[in-house]
């Protein structure tokens, strides 16, 4: 697969970067003209950290927070933005709070569900839904529809990179949007052009990664 590689740094924190590999690419759903590499982001300790300091922020002085569930392997990430969102001042709201990280889990079904040892910790309470990418927004619906059922109170939607958030009802705060890689598009099976052109599948995306075709 030999196709254009680059990054978009956050005009912000240039550390935060997102790094993109244009080609044809497919999901379970969807073909897409780019394939988004954001492991670094929740793998690497010091810019993990980054990465929650700049999501804490539309929270830290008016959004109390009980549980932050975390997408998409976000753990690592959402334990950072807890640490943020707890820190001592007058203008942090949750300071003397506790903050809990919450994954849910897939049954066979592949439905979201909560294991009865963590649902107290969603019940009636303050969430904030941290996911990796929004992009056909399949991951964020199931956990907003998890977490209805489970009594949740979404507070806040964050994410790393958001691809149209135009589209979406819910406001989300994400560090990178479509608008970074104005060439990024989503087709569903059947209607995508880079098929109908004759251009071949370079790799099934997966979880964090892909595999060559």
């Amino acid at each position: 697969m030999k196709n254009e590689i680059y990054s978009v740094s956050l005009s912000k924190n240039p550390v935060i970067s997102l790094n993109v590999n244009s080609g044809h690419f497919t999901t379970s759903h969807f073909h897409a003209t780019h394939y988004l590499d954001l492991n670094h982001l929740k793998t690497n300790a010091t810019l993990a950290r980054d990465v929650a300091i700049e999501l804490a922020l539309p929270y830290l002085a008016n959004t109390l927070v009980d549980t932050i569930v975390c997408m998409e392997r976000t753990e690592v990430i959402g334990a950072y933005m807890a640490e943020e969102l707890l820190q001592e001042g007058t203008s942090v709201i949750n300071s003397g709070r506790e903050i809990n990280i919450v994954t849910p889990i897939s049954n066979t079904n592949k439905n979201l569900m909560f294991q009865s040892n963590k649902q107290e910790l969603i019940y009636n309470r303050n969430i904030i839904v941290l996911v990796s990418s929004i992009s056909s927004g399949t991951t964020l619906r199931s956990a907003l529809e998890c977490l209805s059922y489970y009594g949740g109170i979404v507070v806040g939607i964050s994410a790393l990179f958001n691809a149209y958030p135009e589209k979406q009802e819910q406001e989300i705060h994400s560090l990178f949007t479509g608008e970074d890689i104005p060439e990024y598009q989503l087709f569903r099976t059947g209607e995508c052009p880079l098929c109908k052109a004759g251009q071949k599948l370079d790799a099934i995306i997966v979880h964090d990664g892909y595999i060559k075709i």
